[in-house]
This record gives C-alpha cells, structure tokens and sequence, in this order.
C-alpha cells in the first residue's frame, strides 16, 4: 500500500513537472516569436490568444482537481497533456497564417543604381558634344539628320519635354531626351539598351519616348497635307506626267506588327497570324506622304480601310477639289485624275488598279500595268525608306497599338521633313536610295533599301483580295490602256 502511494507520488510530481516545463517552454517559444521582424503585431495578437487558451486550461485543471476527485492521476495527466497539445497547435497555426499574410516588402537598398549615380547634366552634354565634334559623321548615324535639324527640332519642342529640378534630382535635360527618342527610331533598341547607353532608367524611358513623339507630332503636323487646290493637284500630277498622265498620287497600305496587345482578343489579329495595325498612306512623285491614315485594326483589309478613311469620305463627297476630267493627249474621252493602287483595292474612277492575271508579253493590258507599277513604285520607295532608315520597324513593335500609332506617324512625319531639309535630305536618303526606271518602264537600278529589307520586319504587305469592278470604272481604265499603246 505504501509503495502504491510512493509511486502515485512520484508519477504526480512527474506529471507537475512535465506540465509546468511545458508551460515554461510554450511560454519562452511565444515570447521569442513575437519578437520576429516583421510579424509583431500579429504575433502579439496570437500569443494573447494562447496566453488565453493557457489560463482556460489552468481554470479546466483547477476544475477537475475540485470537482473530479476520483479521476485517477493518468487520465489526468492524459487529459491536461491534451489540452495543452491542442492549445499549441492552435498558437502554431495562427502564427504561421499570420506571417504569410503580413509579408512586409523588403526595403529598397538604394535610390538609384551605381551606375547612375555618377550621371551629371555636363556628363551627357559631353557625351553628345562629342558625336557633333567627330569629323567622321558620327552623329549623323546617330541621329540619321543633321546638327541643324537636330537644333531646330529641339527649338521647338524644347518647351513641351523640358522638367523642373527638384530637390532629389535633376531634371533630364531637353536636348538628351530628344536624342534618346530619335536613337530609339533610327535603331529599335528596348529600353534596356538604351538605358545603358543613356544611363536613364528604362521606366523613364518608357515615358520619354512617347511624351517626345507626340511633341514631335505637333510641331510637324504640316508635314503631312492634302493639297487643298486644284493647283496643288495639278503640281504633284506633273511628276507623273511622264509614266503616268492624270495620276496624282501612289496608294497602298501596309500592315505594321504588333506584340500582342493586352486585352485585346483577335482584335488586331491579321491574316498573317500576326497582331499588327494598319497603316494607310498617300504618297506623292517624290516619295514624300501626303496623307496617312494609321491605327485601324489589324484583322481588316486595306481595301476596308480606305473605304472607311478619310480620304475616301472626301472623293465620295467632292471635297478633294480636283481638276476637272478632261481627255487625254490624242484621246477624246474625258478621264478624271486618279490615285495609283495595287490588287488589294477596289477599282473605282478614282481608283486605278492593274488588271489581274499573267498576261502574255505585248498584250495592252500587261503594258499598262507596267507603265501604273512604274509610276506606283514611288509608295514602295517611300515604305522602304521609313524601314530602313527607322529601324523601329526591323522588328514588331514592342508596344500598345496606341503608342505604337503615335510612333508611326513620327517616323512618317520625320521622313517628310528629312526629305524635304537641305542639310539632311542627303544623308537620310544618298543617292542611289531609290529605284530608277528607263523610258520603257524597266528598272535598271534598284534603291538601296531592296537589300535592307526582310520578311521579319514590321511594315508587310496588305492582303489581295478580288473586287468586282464597276462598268464606268473600267471603261477609264481602258481608257487608259488605249492611251499606254499610242
């Protein structure tokens, strides 16, 4: 009886003891935990929630001593030991669930990378001081103009990107961003390259290019106009005059590849199984746009584009203000000025389109299409000069089609000004650029961007599609094929 009671004794101190460390030790684990970076406040918050489960168990401990006498010490000490077991599961689980979710961001270890730290307003000044110092040309191919265009267009959109200096930093001055902009159209490099070279973030980039191409825009909008005259027709006309009479402009369209657009479906999807935005133009006989129409999705042909655009509108409605039909040398019919198109549109009395099919050699129908491709071949030097010289279009565009439609029209603006500039027109466009033709409509030297050029780029051709013609605008193209033959 004595040994039964010596060993009851001893098993209850035991299970005293074994309570009490484990209450010492669930009580230190709670303690160090909340002190972990990061989660105080949610462990705080569980450990109260256990120092309470802790003080229910005491009060059901208190209780079974009181009130359960006869329990025996091993249910007892079975039943706090589970208790406790459940209480520190239950501490462990919202520790954990609480630590995940109060994920604090790991703090920026700096403001600005090393490698720009050392960036000054004199370091990049220096930097393009030294492109327009190099007698070799350097900043030409930097730029693709001249050190006068380049300051002109500086001049006057100097005052729509310039920054204010804060107190952190200082501000990119006018002039670089200018240079990043026009680097980033003559090469298509990403963000990241140029922020390398430039030693400006590729975020700030990011917004640089697009604010700068829009001040471009504005500055140059009168680049780019429809004559508004029967004069101005009549202008561009006589650089037709000689391998096609009555023609006052080349038409085509061009699709211009996307990356995928967010959000977008099959939006901007093409046949192509591309994503890319169209890209309408108007081009005169000196390979110079007067007039393009940019941003249509991708999925519609160019022939729904124009019948949609602008320009369209105005031949329905006679606003155009062309010269009135009259008949050709030798001829009596009277046939109104026309645009030049390829198959992709549909033939109309302003519209000339080339016949369809392979036609033999000596047939009216295959000159005449040799003597509209010849004088058409103008909208196909003026698209392959834009893509070799604004390498941007090397490869699809890496942004949204609303940027990407903002810088198109850029780059079409820049090549009528380049074009036009009597200090850049040589270097944007040597001789030898464009394709030259004999008196018999045959090329005996293609332009130089033949060679450039790829099936990779961005600019691609438009779908073909075939179109009935109407009876009137037939009856003008053979017109003009009985005109071709004199």
């Amino acid at each position: 009886m004595c040994a039964n009671r010596g060993a009851t004794s001893r098993s209850e101190h035991t299970a005293t003891l074994t309570y009490v460390s484990t209450l010492a030790h669930f009580t230190a684990i709670s303690q160090s935990s909340s002190r972990q970076d990061g989660a105080e406040a949610s462990a705080d918050l569980v450990c109260g929630k256990a120092r309470r489960l802790i003080q229910t168990w005491n009060c059901q401990v208190i209780w079974l001593i009181k009130f359960a006498p006869g329990l025996k010490m091993d249910e007892f000490v079975a039943t706090a030991a589970s208790l406790l077991l459940c209480a520190v599961s239950y501490y462990n689980y919202q520790f954990i669930k609480c630590t995940k979710k109060r994920k604090r961001k790991s703090r920026r270890r700096w403001w600005m990378t090393s490698i720009h730290r050392n960036r000054s307003n004199a370091c990049m000044e220096k930097q393009l001081g030294e492109l327009v110092a190099e007698p070799s040309g350097e900043f030409k191919k930097f730029t693709r103009m001249s050190v006068m265009d380049f300051e002109y267009l500086l001049t006057k959109i100097s005052s729509q990107i310039s920054k204010q200096d804060t107190h952190l930093r200082k501000s990119i001055p006018a002039r670089i961003r200018l240079a990043v902009t026009l680097r980033y159209l003559a090469t298509g490099d990403d963000y990241q390259s140029l922020h390398f070279l430039f030693k400006i973030s590729p975020q700030l980039i990011s917004e640089i290019i697009p604010e700068v191409c829009m001040a471009l825009n504005e500055a140059l909008k009168d680049e780019i106009k429809l004559p508004s005259c029967p004069e101005e027709w009549l202008e561009i006309s006589k650089g037709y005059s000689l391998k096609f009479p009555r023609a006052i402009g080349a038409l085509d369209g061009k699709h211009v590849a996307l990356q995928c657009p967010i959000n977008s479906a099959s939006e901007y999807f093409n046949y192509k199984r591309t994503f890319s935005i169209v890209l309408l133009a108007l081009v005169d006989s000196q390979c110079n746009f007067t007039f393009a129409d940019i941003g249509c999705q991708g999925r519609i042909s160019d022939g729904g584009v124009f019948r949609n655009c602008m320009l369209w509108e105005k031949i329905c409605d006679n606003q155009l203000n062309l010269p009135p039909p009259h008949p050709l040398p030798g001829l009596n019919k009277h046939v109104p000025y026309v645009f030049l198109a390829d198959a992709a549109f549909a033939l109309s009395e302003n519209v000339m389109k080339p016949y369809p099919g392979n036609l033999e050699r000596g047939n009216p129908r295959r000159i005449f299409n040799q003597r509209l491709s010849s004088a058409r071949v103008t909208v196909e030097n003026a698209f392959g000069i834009l893509v070799t010289k604004f390498r941007v279009f090397k490869k699809p565009i890496q942004l949204q089609p609303e940027k990407a439609s903002i810088v198109t029209l850029t780059c079409i603006l820049l090549h009528n000004y380049l074009r036009r500039s009597r200090t850049s027109s040589h270097i944007y466009t040597p001789p030898g650029s464009i394709d030259q033709y004999d008196r018999n409509d045959v090329l005996i030297q293609p332009g130089s961007w033949r060679n450039e050029t790829d099936t990779t780029c961005a600019v691609r051709n438009m779908r073909q599609i075939p179109r009935r013609s109407p009876l009137n605008a037939t009856q003008i193209r053979d017109e003009f094929t009985t005109y071709c033959i004199r």
